[in-house]
């Protein structure tokens, strides 16, 4: 019996690429990653005036081109040609998945899937209360496992401090960072807290060296971009966690951990974004960072898991091979 193939196609953006990989390895299929840019003008255009995938590539894209796979999981507007081509090319053979709103029917793909803040809805639509990821439970594991003694040194409770920073929406300002660091100093000081604390390319130099100041004297470990990230570490090392509430992404994967989750507020935002937190507000799995500590539980957030059991599902009933679902944490 053939082995099925996934493929991932996208613009190479990290975040979005990630929530792909992280779908494919749900389901079951590691996935042969293509990166790809649209020749112009048809990037301007609308799907339906594009032609095949092969035509609308620039120079330098990875090749669309047979044999085609059984499963195509695309994200992003950039996308979508490539979803459309590809599952007309291989005549019903490809089953395409599109990660948000492809702003064409649904119905031209076999399945898309939208976070419930989005009002795309439809036969073939899967809503997910939030972004599709990889982090899993057995990666967590592996990270603890592997890195968890460099940080043996620090107290419980852990406190692993995700920093996300300005983008289109937010504003991290000096003065958030500084009212941030000086209540995570106070929980180092007045609960033991050990602080695990990676900031991100968007946090700012300015930003970054106040947080910098202020942990110097706490325990803590701030990651400086040198070597392993320890992103997944941190996750899995943690008692509670506190994230900045500018990415959607950052606050999911938290919230899979089944962990305590503080959402650090920054200036700005949107409808959608506010109906994100709300949502999670109130199903009792987040909370707003005030500089309390305190402990609760919740059932994990685990979309990326439920979507790639029911891409599985459907699969197999398609084809007639079972695929072999990804083994837990051991």
């Amino acid at each position: 019996m053939q082995n099925l193939t996934c493929w991932v196609v996208t613009d190479g953006k990290a975040g979005m690429e990630n929530q792909c990989i992280g779908l494919a390895e749900a389901v079951g299929l590691p996935p042969i990653v293509k990166r790809v840019t649209l020749r112009s003008p048809w990037r301007q255009l609308s799907p339906f005036f594009r032609l095949g995938p092969r035509h609308s590539t620039a120079p330098g894209s990875d090749a669309l081109e047979p044999p085609w796979p059984d499963l195509l999981i695309t994200s992003g507007r950039a996308g979508v040609t490539p979803a459309l081509g590809v599952r007309r090319a291989s005549r019903g053979k490809t089953f395409a998945v599109h990660i948000q709103d492809p702003q064409i029917p649904p119905r031209l793909l076999d399945l898309v899937v939208v976070p419930q803040h989005d009002k795309l809805r439809g036969p073939n639509v899967i809503t997910t209360r939030g972004a599709l990821h990889m982090v899993t439970p057995a990666k967590l594991a592996d990270a603890a496992a592997r890195m968890g003694p460099a940080y043996g040194h620090l107290p419980h409770p852990r406190i692993a401090v995700l920093i996300g920073g300005t983008n289109k929406l937010f504003r991290m300002t000096p003065v958030i960072m500084g009212d941030v660091a000086e209540k995570l100093a106070n929980l180092a000081k007045c609960h033991g807290a050990g602080l695990l604390v990676t900031p991100s390319r968007r946090t700012g130099a300015d930003n970054e060296a106040i947080l910098r100041a202020r942990m110097a004297d706490v325990p803590s470990v701030v990651w400086d971009g040198q070597g392993e990230n320890p992103y997944f570490a941190f996750l899995a090392l943690a008692d509670v966690i506190v994230v900045t509430s500018d990415s959607v992404s950052m606050v999911s994967e938290a919230c899979s951990t089944g962990k305590p989750v503080y959402i650090i507020e920054l200036d700005g935002g949107s409808p959608k974004f506010q109906t994100f937190h709300q949502a999670l507000k109130d199903a009792g799995i987040i909370r707003t960072f005030t500089g309390e500590l305190d402990h609760w539980t919740y059932r994990p957030l685990d979309d990326t898991a439920m979507v790639g059991a029911e891409i599985r599902r459907r699969i197999e009933a398609r084809t007639g091979q079972r695929i072999e679902p990804p083994q837990p944490a051991g």
